[in-house]
């Protein structure tokens, strides 16, 4: 009798998850760069539990309003502080030292397309977080790069995290290379 096996590679969501997973326990603190509709906060916020922090960042007050919902539904918003600011901005923001990082790059589901992240500013906010970023802590950037604007910003992004010191940080990339899209991509940093 032949057993099923799940041959499936994980999403770029699923694998983003299972990086931070890996990475945060309770009481962390850690940050969602790109909070959108709060699904990742959400995530973020049970890892660290009540006794963790959690920053999010948004642009767009109505990301804002649907992460607070969230939150607020799932009983996980006393860990949150809902950010709305360009994450470009965060170390005004964030004193303590940091776990880990999320970026879902691109725009906001649901939302209105032609507001869109961009290198410049995102590539400023890696920057200050790899100097928040506790030793063995990651930022992680889900790449979606299908929309205008994102294919330099993903060319750009790239190119600045394949460029840091080997000896300060490791850098993964994970992508599907067969999958009709572009699909999304991620970029993982994590201080040695």
């Amino acid at each position: 009798m032949k057993s099923k096996q799940n041959n499936d590679f994980a999403s770029a969501v699923a694998f983003s998850h299972f990086l931070l997973k890996q990475h945060l326990t309770s009481g962390d603190a850690a940050v969602d760069a790109t909070a959108g509709n709060g699904h990742d906060t959400k995530f973020i916020a049970e890892l660290v539990g009540d006794q963790g922090q959690v920053y999010a960042f948004d642009i767009q007050q109505s990301a804002i309003e649907n992460s607070k919902q969230l939150l607020i539904k799932n009983k996980l918003n006393s860990q949150v502080q809902l950010i709305k600011a360009s994450h470009a901005d965060l170390d005004y923001y964030i004193k303590d030292n940091i776990k880990a990082a999320v970026f879902n790059l691109g725009y906001l589901p649901g939302g209105d397309k032609s507001i869109i992240t961009r290198a410049d500013s995102t590539i400023i906010a890696v920057k200050k977080l790899l100097k928040l970023i506790k030793q063995g802590g990651i930022v992680i950037l889900v790449i979606y790069s299908g929309h205008p604007g994102g294919s330099q910003e993903k060319t750009k992004v790239l190119n600045y995290v394949s460029q840091l010191n080997c000896h300060e940080y490791n850098v993964l990339s994970y992508k599907f290379l067969n999958q009709p899209g572009p699909p999304p991509e991620i970029a993982a940093i994590k201080k040695r």
